[in-house]
């Protein structure tokens, strides 16, 4: 019985042993990981996805943090609208100066830029979303959405999404015009001149 109680403790002392083992291998190595990987993120610009408990979370809302980011990073210049988004701006930017209005016409425009809601959840819901053009009045006042609805557009929930656009316009009582494909130069300048006999009848 003795000699049992013997072989298991050493057999317990073992285990203990081997576990206390390779939780000192652990620790060594967990201090060794972040310092690579810290190098790795200022030669690369990648954040790693795993830190050691013991590093501290820096947030990107942190500007420091943001200008290291931003300086260890490749960036390219795109356009800020594709051929089709181009035109209409070109012909609603000629049909506004048509009417003789100080008007301006503007490009990707936030609505969390131009709307306001008493409502977070409403206006959380509308904040990151964008018009493909906005005209607006020579004291910057938004007058009209302009939103260009190529071919294939609406596909998944791109309807939805408009139609939160469409009412939150609605009732800050901006006007909402859709371009199709199939519209021309003279479509725009129509519904400019539309837009300018509704808010200015004289």
């Amino acid at each position: 019985m003795i000699d049992a109680l013997l072989r298991f403790a050493s057999l317990d002392t073992l285990v203990f042993a081997l576990v206390l083992g390779g939780v000192a291998a652990g620790i060594g190595l967990e201090r060794l990981l972040p310092r690579s990987g810290r190098r790795q993120t200022r030669k690369g610009g990648r954040s790693r996805p795993w830190q050691a408990p013991s590093v501290p979370q820096i947030s990107i809302a942190d500007p420091a943090e943001q200008l290291r980011v931003v300086a260890a990073a490749e960036f390219t210049k795109q356009t800020l609208l594709n051929k089709q988004e181009a035109r209409v701006l070109y012909a609603a930017e000629r049909a506004v100066a048509e009417t003789g209005l100080k008007w301006r016409v503007m490009a990707q425009v936030s609505l969390g830029e131009i709307l306001r809601s008493e409502n977070a959840r409403a206006f959380a819901a509308i904040n990151s979303k964008r018009v493909d053009l906005l005209v607006i009045s020579q004291s910057g006042e938004p007058l009209a959405a302009i939103e260009y609805q190529g071919s294939g557009h609406y596909q998944n929930t791109a309807a939805i999404r408009d139609a939160v656009k469409k009412e939150a316009l609605r009732k800050a009582g901006v006007r909402y015009i859709e371009v199709m494909g199939r519209h021309t130069a003279d479509d725009v300048r129509r519904e400019i001149s539309r837009l300018a006999f509704e808010l200015l009848p004289a």
